[in-house]
């Protein structure tokens, strides 16, 4: 299986409407060109566009664990099906579920073919939440989200901890940035990286990720 990045655009203005079409098209030029897959996590009103415009797989950022009705304010798992979504994440830091919560969710996915990625905070969370059989459990330490120091550097054994705890392949992130972060985080049992700063924050966002994946080969 080759190596996965997935990018979180967030809610940065550097990653919304035609700014999230040029990077995911930078996404998909170095994605044809290497051994990487690439998925994109793209606010909720992008993802039809992107859908329509790349060749890659597309992730909401989050859905609630709710069915058709009156649940105002809330994501519908339905909907980002309908606009061409091909999974989610779910309970991302920034966007914490109950457990109760992630494992309702997760069972509404499968039923409309949704892929999850389930984020984890620390290596507890991240095997309860592999019983719950989502498609890939992603730890990331809230406290390095964002910073400039990977949890690959700063906290290598809650990654091999997480692997060894884990039901489901696991990815990684919190601060991960270069091409040593993701070759460590694959030699540490990863089967890949959650990216989202580095890469959308970027003044050169393909130089950005070509940097993430040179010393995967």
């Amino acid at each position: 299986m080759d190596p996965l990045l997935v990018v979180n655009f967030k809610a940065y203005s550097q990653g919304i409407g035609t700014k999230s079409l040029e990077i995911a098209h930078a996404c998909q030029e170095i994605s044809e060109r290497s051994n990487v897959e690439i998925i994109l996590t793209p606010q909720p009103t992008d993802i039809h566009v992107l859908h329509k415009n790349v060749d890659l797989p597309i992730y909401a950022q989050h859905v609630d664990p709710i069915t058709p009705g009156s649940n105002t304010g809330s994501l519908l798992p339905e909907s980002v099906k309908n606009r061409g979504a091909e999974g989610t994440l779910l309970n991302h830091s920034e966007r914490n579920l109950l457990l109760s919560e992630i494992d309702t969710a997760i069972k509404r996915c499968n039923n409309l073919d949704l892929k999850t990625i389930v984020c984890a905070s620390n290596i507890e969370i991240a095997r309860a939440c592999s019983y719950l059989n989502p498609d890939y459990v992603a730890i990331e330490p809230p406290e390095l989200i964002g910073g400039d120091v990977s949890v690959t550097s700063a906290d290598p054994d809650i990654v091999k901890n997480s692997v060894n705890a884990s039901n489901v392949p696991v990815l990684c992130g919190a601060g991960v940035s270069s091409g040593e972060d993701f070759k460590k985080a694959l030699e540490l049992g990863a089967d890949g990286v959650l990216v989202a700063s580095s890469i959308v924050k970027s003044q050169n966002p393909k130089k950005a990720i070509k940097e993430l994946i040179n010393k995967i080969r």
